[in-house]
């Protein structure tokens, strides 16, 4: 009898025995979705989608497997996330409203079904028609609340016969997130002035369409967040005078950045703030701000202390003050330190940075400038290189927000979670197909080996 692999093992069988699967994300991501425990935060998404003339046709069918592709990532569903499909050329047509499909199955077949327009380049007109049609109520959007994100993704191939700068800044305005996607000749400043900030994580292009899918991995990353995992995360910011107070403003942009990952909630993740320079002041403890606006609003309300650089002392008011029950961190729920600093520390950190770890925080350390790299490792979580960053320039730490993956699936006791016990039921089936196929191999080379001898 052949024996049952860990079940992370199982997985990557599973993902080797399906080849043709559609979905692209690293390990973990996927073997969280796999288990059910790992959803896409509720969401109105439209896809915006160019079908000039300089469109081809086959180039348009690999546009529509990069949105089939992405699809499969999200949670579809009335209360998860809502998807429609707005196609233009010189005219726009309203393909999929947001209240058309209820299931994922439903928006893949309508999907391979759109046509080409196959005329001009009226891209401000279909952001303005997503503004005032696709993102109405009446075509299935919800009503705006902190808690869905609106969201648009726009792919084009051209430059545009109309003004987009002014439209797509009235839908930023309007609350709605823009990520713009090039292809092969477009104009770049075209995509700059329709996406949304921070321009890096919202301007991506591609050389043709038939490498298009690479970026599929990028958005079902942006949109999937852990349905179960309670997370207390606690920011240690280094306030020193060196930092320099426009610095200090990219630092806040760069929190809020995070913090827009994350799933925060009453239930879920708690945020909490701490600046530190030649003395430690907590700007709000975890639990006290449970949606992101309010929590985003508090960050940029945080005001430059400037002075020195007490790492060490920082480090132990988040063990001893951030981290307790009286500072608000829930028991049981996993915690996660980042802690930002652009110098050396002005006292020891040693003690404080293996009482953190010692304790299960997952501590990260990102440093910029003049940081210590020795001293980022000292602080940072095994491994490290998952856990440290360093750059030398400020306006460069949006690539950092990109790499922190700080959202924690926290597996349940697999006898009392079905999510899990149908997945390692289909793995094992999958399994015995794989064995069965192996045994069917090793007859054929028997076979063949006693008709060589």
């Amino acid at each position: 009898m052949i024996p049952t692999p860990p079940l992370f093992l199982l997985l990557l069988g599973l993902m080797g025995a399906h080849a043709t699967a559609p979905v692209s994300v690293d390990l973990r991501t996927a073997a969280a979705m796999a288990a059910g425990l790992c959803n896409t935060r509720p969401t109105d998404l439209v896809f915006i989608v160019d079908s000039s003339r300089s469109v081809r046709p086959s180039e348009f069918e690999q546009v529509k497997v990069f949105l089939a592709k992405v699809i499969e990532g999200l949670d579809v569903g009335p209360d998860a996330t809502r998807v429609g499909v707005v196609n233009y050329a010189s005219r726009v047509k309203n393909e999929l409203s947001l209240k058309t499909h209820k299931t994922k199955a439903g928006l893949v077949k309508a999907v391979t079904k759109i046509e080409p327009l196959s005329t001009g380049t009226m891209t401000g007109l279909a952001i303005q028609f997503a503004l005032n049609v696709a993102f109405s109520e009446a075509e299935g959007a919800r009503v705006k609340s902190p808690d869905i994100s609106k969201v648009a993704i726009i792919v084009t191939d051209g430059r545009p016969q109309d003004n987009v700068k002014d439209v797509a800044a009235r839908a930023r305005d309007a609350g709605i997130e823009l990520y713009a996607i090039g292809v092969g000749r477009v104009d770049l400043n075209t995509l700059k002035q329709i996406a949304s900030e921070q321009l890096d994580d919202h301007v991506d292009y591609v050389e043709s369409y038939s490498v298009i899918e690479k970026l599929t991995k990028k958005f079902q990353e942006a949109f999937c967040a852990c349905s179960n995992a309670a997370t207390d995360v606690v920011f240690l910011i280094d306030g020193s005078k060196s930092v320099r107070p426009e610095n200090f403003e990219l630092v806040k942009k760069w929190i809020n950045q995070i913090v827009d990952k994350l799933d925060v909630s009453e239930t879920k993740a708690h945020v909490g703030l701490v600046q530190y320079s030649s003395s430690v002041k907590q700007e709000f403890p975890l639990g006290r701000y449970n949606n992101k606006k309010d929590l985003k609003d508090a960050v940029k309300k945080m005001a430059y202390m400037e002075r020195g650089t007490m790492t060490g002392q920082a480090l132990r008011y988040l063990t001893d003050s951030s981290f307790a029950p009286a500072g608000g961190a829930r028991p049981g729920v996993a915690k996660v330190g980042i802690v930002f600093t652009d110098g050396r520390s002005q006292d020891y950190i040693g003690d404080a940075a293996k009482k953190a770890k010692e304790q299960g925080f997952r501590m990260y350390a990102v440093g910029v400038g003049n940081a210590v790299e020795d001293e980022l490792r000292e602080i940072a979580s095994q491994p490290t290189g998952e856990h440290y960053f360093y750059t030398a320039d400020f306006k460069a730490m949006t690539a950092i927000a990109k790499k922190l993956q700080i959202n924690i699936c926290q597996e349940e006791d697999p006898c009392e979670c079905d999510s899990v016990v149908k997945f390692q039921k289909k793995v094992e089936e999958a399994l015995q197909a794989l064995t069965k196929k192996l045994e069917g191999v090793s007859k054929r080379i028997a076979a063949l080996e006693n008709k060589i001898v």
